[in-house]
C-alpha cells in the first residue's frame, strides 16, 4: 500500500510541477540557476555570482571544459548507452520485462511531455521545451537497475548518480525544475515496479555455504 501511495504521490507531483512550469512559476529559480550555477549554459559570464564567491576559478573562461566534463560524466544517462546498460542488467533480473517497460515508459513520457509543454522564455532558448530532464530519468533508472543487477556496484552507482545529476545542471543541460520533474517521474516508475527488481541467477552463480555439500557428503 505504501508503494502504491508513493507512486501516486510522485506522479501527481510530477503533473503538478508540469503545470507550474507551463505557467512559468519556477522561472525565477531556473533563471537564477542559469545565471549563478551553470557555467556551461552561460559562456563568457563575467559578473560575480554565488558560486564564483565560494569556488575558486569558477569564472575562468573554461566553460568548454566544464561542458566536456559534464558530457563525459553523464554519458551513461544518454539514450543509447542507458538503453544498453538497462538491457544488460535486465538479463539478471526476474522482472526484466517489467523493468524494461518502466524504462520505455519513462522515455515515452519524457518525449510526450516535452512535445506538449512549452515554458515561458528563459534567457537560454534551449530550455523552452526541456521539462522533464530525460537525462535525470535515465540516470536514476540506470543507477537503480545496475545496483539491482550487480550489488557490489551499488556504492559506485549511487556516487555516479549524484555526480550525474550535479553535472546535468552545471553543464547547462537542464534547469532545476527539469531535474526535479525527472526525479519525480523516475521515483514514480521505481515505486510502481519495485517488486520486479530481484535477481534471477544469484543463487545459481554463488550458492550459499548451507547449500554446498560438506566434506563428509563428498
Amino acid at each position: 500500500m505504501f508503494r502504491v501511495r508513493a507512486a501516486v504521490a510522485c506522479a501527481a507531483a510530477f503533473a503538478a510541477l508540469a503545470g507550474l512550469v507551463a505557467a512559468g512559476e519556477p522561472n525565477g529559480i531556473d533563471q537564477w540557476a542559469i545565471d549563478h550555477l551553470m557555467p556551461g549554459a552561460a559562456p563568457g559570464a563575467g559578473k560575480q555570482t554565488f558560486a564564483g564567491a565560494v569556488i575558486p576559478f569558477w569564472h575562468v573562461h573554461w566553460h568548454g571544459v566544464v561542458h566536456v566534463v559534464s558530457e563525459v560524466v553523464t554519458v551513461p544517462a544518454s539514450f543509447t548507452p542507458a538503453t544498453v546498460l538497462v538491457a544488460l542488467a535486465c538479463t539478471r533480473l526476474d522482472g526484466r520485462f517489467v523493468v524494461a517497460a518502466a524504462y520505455v515508459a519513462g522515455n515515452l513520457i519524457e518525449i510526450v511531455t516535452k512535445w506538449a509543454l512549452t515554458r515561458p522564455a528563459l534567457t537560454v532558448s534551449s530550455f523552452d521545451n526541456s521539462y522533464p530532464s530525460g537525462h535525470t530519468i535515465r540516470a536514476v533508472l540506470v543507477a537503480a537497475v545496475v545496483g539491482a543487477a550487480w550489488p557490489r556496484l551499488r556504492p559506485l552507482a549511487i556516487a555516479w548518480l549524484a555526480a550525474a545529476i550535479a553535472f546535468i545542471e552545471i553543464g547547462g543541460f537542464h534547469v532545476p525544475s527539469d531535474i526535479a520533474g525527472g526525479l519525480l517521474l523516475a521515483a514514480a516508475l521505481l515505486a510502481t515496479t519495485w517488486p520486479s527488481w530481484s535477481f534471477e541467477r544469484a543463487s545459481s552463480r554463488r550458492p550459499s555455504p548451507a547449500s554446498r555439500p560438506s566434506a563428509r557428503a563428498r
